[in-house]
């Protein structure tokens, strides 16, 4: 029998774990894993060549865009999450084994439900719930919903086990509705067993008006027909008091679901949800749990010894920023980050992992269109003020850290990001126009402009090697640039043979053209001091300039 792509056939193997054997639900799911294959699974692979720095605008454009969504680093919070998640899902199918008979009673306890229509009516007693419920609490923005998707691929979602002729569905992730009712949730279980399964159960239940409590059994059996994993339902706060029937009644909802049923649940919500976890978590009625997880922002702590080699230890903000820093396309970056640009960056983003993701790919676009090509705190400032307007609001309540405002704020949301890397590509083609190529060295020959830049970096001056790239691919138009460069390489060293080195005449530099000079250039510093600060202050700040008066504190 040929199986639809999305159901992959069972393949069993030893679970590792005694109470875990013999149970095919277990031995068909991925194998449980280290920590170092978590991290291996979890890392977001990202394609990166220095070269590609001296490509045209456009193209680095497309390269810097990738990290939205190719760009991810494992944190010790992801990897507390993997360790519950496989736990739960494991722990889940303990009660519901089908070669024990107990996944039988609990489908005879479900049926017996959908007959009464009364959740507290069983069948078989002894058919206990193994499940556990898991509640992620953090601001939006932070992962908690990538980092779930990102765990939940490294397991297969549906398998089909021949030898019980048995479809088993490992998880389901359901969005709460907007219209935050639980009847519409139910429609939406329904909705997604169809999308994957190609049923008709939306069709059979959800357009037949039945009541919650007609639609919950119906709900709970087909968790059990197909044997659910885990149950996740994300955006928990969208839920409504007023259309639920209130918090109690929305907490029973998920209660059942794991205890009665024995369907493990992960609730997925912002500050907003407090109250239906605030009273999870004080329910005595609730099953053994994990209780919650709150997913806050990285903190930019300040790096701590280790306690066996003394050596410092770098804090998760730094090495985050450290490995998001290497994926620059910009000709003139800085390879070390610099505690100025890092302080700044965690100021603007307040460590919420997809602002600092947005904030770094838009100011890596604005140092392309301004010629900059390189990352500034002045242009991080002008990026946030520019770009991120829409989320000043709840990042200002981050900084304030009180948790009132934060909750009021705590839906945070960073629209349309696509369209503001489409509108600076835009403003990027007006500035790079072909018409205004003969402007530019080389008459925008591409690869005598990399041949240049590749030049530059190796330290040779600029108004000297112009004429002899030029001359190269003059001669020698079919040669590669990794041939030509040697060539050029020997012109330019047999210059200072032939003639004596002349004076080289100054180059005026326009006041706003300043921006694009080294960093160490004093003028460069000057096009970086905001209007109420001096270059003074700046070469203070960056300890560019000795501090006679601590000095002879110390030696005094």
């Amino acid at each position: 029998m040929s199986l639809p792509r999305n159901i992959r056939k069972a393949i069993y193997r030893a679970p590792g774990i005694p109470k875990y054997r013999g149970n095919p639900f277990i031995e068909a799911l991925t194998p449980i894993m280290s920590t170092s294959k978590i991290r291996e699974g979890l890392t977001g692979k990202v394609d990166f060549n220095p070269e590609e720095a001296h490509w045209d605008a456009n193209k680095r454009m497309h390269l810097i865009a990738q990290l939205l969504d190719d760009f991810f680093q494992p944190l010790a919070n992801h990897l507390q999450l993997e360790s519950k998640l496989s736990i739960m899902i494991r722990q889940g199918y303990v009660g519901r084994n089908p070669e024990d008979g107990s996944l039988n009673e609990h489908m005879q306890n479900g049926y017996e439900r959908v007959q009464t229509g009364d959740l507290e009516v069983f069948r078989f007693e002894h058919a206990k719930s193994t499940a556990r419920s898991l509640s992620i609490i953090g601001c939006s923005g932070c992962g908690k919903s990538s980092t779930l998707t990102r765990l939940l691929a490294t397991y297969p979602q549906v398998l089909y086990h021949e030898k019980l002729n048995f479809t088993q569905i490992v998880y389901l992730k359901l969005d709460c509705p907007h219209d935050g009712s639980l009847k519409s949730m139910c429609h939406h279980f329904f909705r997604a067993i169809d999308c994957l399964l190609q049923t008709n159960y939306e069709k059979k239940y959800a357009q037949k008006r039945h009541s919650i409590e007609t639609l919950l059994p119906l709900m709970s059996q087909i968790a059990n027909v197909h044997a659910i994993g885990v149950l996740i339902i994300d955006e928990i706060q969208h839920l409504s008091k007023s259309s639920s029937g209130g918090t109690e009644k929305m907490l029973n909802f998920f209660v059942t679901l794991v205890n009665v049923i024995g369907l493990p649940v992960i609730m997925v919500g912002t500050p907003k949800a407090r109250p239906i976890f605030e009273l999870d978590l004080r329910s005595a009625r609730r099953g053994a749990g994990f209780g919650a997880l709150f997913w806050e922002p990285m903190k930019a702590e300040s790096p701590r010894k280790d306690p066996k080699s003394g050596k410092l230890m770098k804090t998760e903000w730094i090495a985050f920023t450290d490995k998001l820093w290497r994926y620059q396309w910009l000709k003139q970056r800085d390879e070390v980050l610099s505690d100025e640009v890092r302080n700044c960056w965690y100021d603007l983003s307040q460590g919420v992992l997809d602002i600092v993701i947005k904030l770094f790919v838009l100011a890596q676009i604005r140092a392309i269109f301004t010629r900059t090509e390189r990352i500034t705190v002045k242009l991080l400032k002008q990026v946030y003020e520019d770009e991120l307007k829409p989320v000043h609001p709840m990042l200002a309540a981050l900084r304030s850290g009180d948790p009132d405002l934060i909750t009021q704020y705590s839906d945070l949301c960073m629209p349309d990001i696509d369209q503001k890397i489409l509108d600076l590509s835009a403003r990027i083609d007006d500035a790079f126009d072909e018409k205004k190529q003969h402007e530019l060295p080389y008459a925008g020959n591409q690869h005598a402009q990399r041949l240049h830049n590749l030049l530059i970096e190796m330290e040779c001056k600029s108004d000297l090697i112009q004429p002899l790239v030029e001359k190269a691919f003059k001669l020698y138009p079919d040669l590669t640039t990794r041939k030509l460069m040697p060539i050029v390489l020997d012109w330019y060293d047999s210059l200072g043979k032939e003639k004596k080195p002349m004076k080289e005449k100054s180059k005026l530099i326009r006041q706003k053209d300043w921006c694009t000079l080294d960093t160490e250039d004093l003028r460069f510093l000057h096009s970086q001091a905001a209007q109420d600060a001096s270059v003074y202050d700046l070469l203070k700040q960056s300890k560019g300039i000795f501090d006679v008066e601590n000095w002879l504190k110390d030696i005094g």
